[in-house]
């Protein structure tokens, strides 16, 4: 499938501002500054559609963007930034919390790691209540550009280390640049649930 067209439709503060579709939704979600904009951006072939910023924090609603008016990216807020107030962080939680698990049209999670570091603990208690709710996910390892060439061909440190995650579902692992992980979102598309 090649992308002809990507526009930005709208941003939410609630799950039920989102736009009313049956279109399915690839959400991407992962730490602050973990480079989730720039992911999106280069799905796409775009680097202005998601706003990208050297500060953390820049994504703070539901970002909806029509892909060849069948389906959506949906790009979410980071976790764990942690210069803003407990009230904003709580509000941005719950906001995400109904999202993930009330959104019929949510086909699947990308979680982005940094791939020059093992999965924090925030990503892992993020990934182990992804499973006890039955969302389905796959894991993103971003950052790889950062790597060099001889930590690619051995075991990147996001490997390295191992997730010691009780998961409850299998979990798909790539890494970004990778024209496998673009691939592999479009194969989704065509499946009714996402399967394991």
């Amino acid at each position: 499938m090649i992308i002809k067209t990507a526009e930005f439709v709208c941003s939410s503060p609630d799950y039920r501002d989102c736009p009313e579709s049956m279109l399915k939704e690839f959400a991407f979600i992962g730490r602050s500054n973990v480079g989730k904009s720039s992911l999106i951006n280069m799905l796409v072939n775009n680097r202005k559609l998601a706003k990208t910023s050297s500060s953390p924090g820049k994504t703070q609603l539901i970002n909806h963007f029509l892909i060849n008016n069948s389906w959506y990216i949906v790009d979410l807020p980071g976790f764990g930034y942690a210069r803003v107030s407990k009230t904003t962080r709580y509000k941005w939680g719950k906001m995400l919390s109904i999202y993930l698990t009330k959104r019929e049209t949510l086909a699947c999670i990308f979680v982005l790691i940094d791939s020059r570091h093992k999965p924090q603990r925030i990503d892992l208690e993020f990934m182990s209540w992804l499973a006890e709710k039955n969302v389905p996910f796959c894991m993103v390892f971003t950052k790889t550009d950062k790597l060099s060439k001889a930590e690619l061909i051995k075991k990147p440190p996001c490997l390295k280390h191992g997730t010691n995650c009780p998961l409850l579902l299998p979990v798909r692992l790539f890494l970004v640049p990778d024209e496998m992980i673009f691939c592999l979102l479009l194969m989704e598309l065509t499946k009714s649930k996402f399967s394991y």
